[in-house]
């Protein structure tokens, strides 16, 4: 184990050590915190602001802004950013050398890594840029005729509804969208609309683990199970889902699962997974083609020409860092976080939660609205007055703002924000 001492010493010898590489690791700020919390259950450590002192302390952010729109995009920790600079100056001694024979091979590791942290085979996970690119490799590679059906839900992500819809235009398939309430009544709610919108057209289920809307955790396990019973396909969409609350592969029962790892993996931007079923992987086309004698290796789904190794080795870092704080303690803290402003918000009577209070129904991410204001003004508002930054969010069924914070957001921003649509809610917007 490479120890501090010997890492300085190294250092010393490549060149200057500047004070950045001088900071306490952000590995052993973790490794210290959780050690010294070992004794706490998750609920407990979620109020322990001293360790995620030492969480927040791995980050370098722009502290002038409080950035609660973390459902997008979220900052990688400094040890990750260090490791994707690093990868990069490797790559650029000679590419062809560097990137294709030494870091590229590394991507094994990433995917052995990855799949054990899902919990499936390393041959069933492919490694590519994100969960639209993932989720529309199974999306077009399936072989549906005109008139088959797939059945989505009309809050599904619109990259995803898109690609649907072209292949409506395209190839005459039928598309079925159903609506559910926010919050819905249960979880045993959502599975009962999808047994009863199936149809003997119905040759594909596509739906989100956890909404990007509302944040809106669906029973995958429960619906795939109904979905093989009757022949017909799944496609889990998983963006908002992977390390930011904990759950297996067999826990679902899906035929393919799309996800990013630059929402609560941390990991660098531009990298994602795509998970498919063993037994689907033959039948599966590939977005980009591949040759014939890779019909059975989950690798034909990363056949996108030249691109960055830097991007997929850094991957690893963020695994170790999002292992050293332990998911379920991830998760116990962003439902305290939502929690915190959405229990004081919801007691204005003008104001309006969209997401549920069930722990089991939700995590980091909320969604609220006030009565008569529309949620851009709201997030202008936000921002030109406390530098807060959120998201709209403009269904037909329902308005708000979307609310998300992380593992590095602080009491004091969650409730500056919560203070401000106080105010909003009380004396609406200047005109």
């Amino acid at each position: 184990m490479l120890t501090r001492r010997a890492f300085i010493r190294g250092a010393g010898t490549a060149g200057v050590v500047t004070l950045a590489s001088l900071k306490v690791d952000a590995f052993e700020r973790v490794a210290s915190a959780v050690a010294a919390a070992a004794d706490q259950t998750p609920e407990e450590i979620a109020k322990d602001e001293l360790f995620w002192r030492a969480i927040q302390e791995a980050f370098t952010l722009d502290r002038t802004i409080i950035n609660l729109n973390n459902g997008g995009v979220c900052p990688s920790p400094r040890v990750v950013q260090e490791a994707l600079k690093r990868y990069l100056d490797i790559s650029n001694q000679a590419p062809v050398y560097y990137m294709w024979q030494i870091l590229e091979p590394n991507v094994e590791s990433v995917r052995r890594r990855l799949a054990a942290e899902l919990g499936c085979d390393t041959e069933e996970l492919a490694i590519t840029r994100n969960a639209s690119e993932a989720l529309q490799i199974a999306q077009l590679g399936l072989d549906l005729q005109p008139g088959d059906e797939v059945l989505t839900t009309n809050q599904d992500y619109g990259r995803m509804l898109n690609t649907w819809q072209q292949r409506v235009r395209r190839d005459g398939i039928k598309l079925t969208e159903i609506s559910f309430p926010v919050p819905p009544p249960s979880m045993e709610d959502l599975a009962e609309r999808f047994a009863r919108a199936v149809t003997p057209r119905t040759k594909v289920i596509h739906f989100c683990h956890i909404t990007n809307l509302t944040g809106q955790i669906f029973p995958v396990k429960e619906i795939c199970t109904m979905a093989r019973a009757r022949g017909i396909k799944t496609i889990v969409d998983g963006a908002h889902a992977f390390a930011h609350f904990p759950f297996k592969a067999q826990d679902l029962q899906c035929d393919y699962y799309g996800t990013s790892l630059h929402k609560w993996l941390l990991a660098p931007i531009g990298t994602g997974f795509l998970y498919v079923r063993r037994e689907n992987i033959k039948g599966l086309w590939p977005m980009q083609p591949a040759n014939a004698s890779q019909d059975d290796d989950i690798r034909k789904f990363e056949e996108i020409g030249t691109h960055p190794a830097a991007n997929h080795n850094a991957i690893a870092e963020a695994l170790t860092f999002h292992q050293g704080i332990g998911v379920e303690r991830k998760v116990a803290r962003l439902r305290y976080l939502r929690l915190r402003w959405a229990e004081r918000l919801r007691a204005k009577p003008n104001v309006r939660i969209y997401t549920s209070f069930d722990p089991a129904q939700a995590g980091a991410i909320g969604t609220v609205g006030i009565e008569g204001i529309p949620p851009g003004k709201i997030t202008s508002h936000l921002w030109a007055t406390r530098r807060i930054i959120t998201t709209p969010i403009s269904h037909p069924e329902y308005q708000g703002i979307r609310v998300t914070p992380n593992v590095y957001t602080t009491l004091e921003e969650v409730d500056t924000f919560a203070a401000a649509m106080e105010e909003i809610a009380d004396k609406g917007l200047p005109a």
